[in-house]
């Protein structure tokens, strides 16, 4: 390929796995005793990290804490990985692909992870409703500028 030529962008997912998932029934079995109507609680994350020059690992982190008045009912966490091959992106455009397009992938697998464990805890099954993550990614980008005074970037951790 010559110089001249820009190179084709490549986007492809390797690997998907979870990288941790707990369970916590902190009042059981005496929540199984009592009506169940919870606060359901949901906290997300993300966060990616290159492993080398083309290889990034992104990972969806999921906490869900139901409450019941005072006592939690169950609290699940789920951190949904992955494992993409990015190359041929422009730097300035690598951040949107890390902070929306592969937490957009992995998001079903972490909601079917939720799902699967509260089921298993013996709860009524939980579908979390989809994410718009690219708001997020705006709105954590917006953040950061307020909190620097001024343009910000996304970090990559190395």
């Amino acid at each position: 390929m010559s110089e001249a030529q820009p190179q084709q962008p490549v986007f492809g997912m390797q690997k998907v796995y979870v990288k941790d998932a707990s369970v916590e029934l902190p009042n059981a079995p005496r929540v199984f005793m009592e009506p169940h109507t919870p606060q359901i609680e949901v906290q997300l994350e993300s966060s990616a990290e290159r492993l080398d020059e083309t290889i990034f690992e992104v990972v969806v982190s999921v906490t869900v804490t139901a409450k019941q008045e005072d006592k939690t009912s169950f609290l699940v966490e789920v951190a949904q990985a992955g494992i993409f091959e990015i190359s041929g992106v422009p730097e300035q455009d690598l951040e949107p692909v890390l902070g929306i397009a592969c937490p957009n992938i992995l998001f079903p697998y972490a909601r079917e992870a939720v799902a699967n464990l509260v089921g298993r805890a013996g709860f009524p099954a939980l579908h979390l409703s989809p994410v718009n993550f690219e708001a997020i990614y705006v709105q954590r980008l917006q953040a950061q500028q307020e909190a620097q005074g001024g343009e910000s970037r996304i970090e990559i951790a190395h």
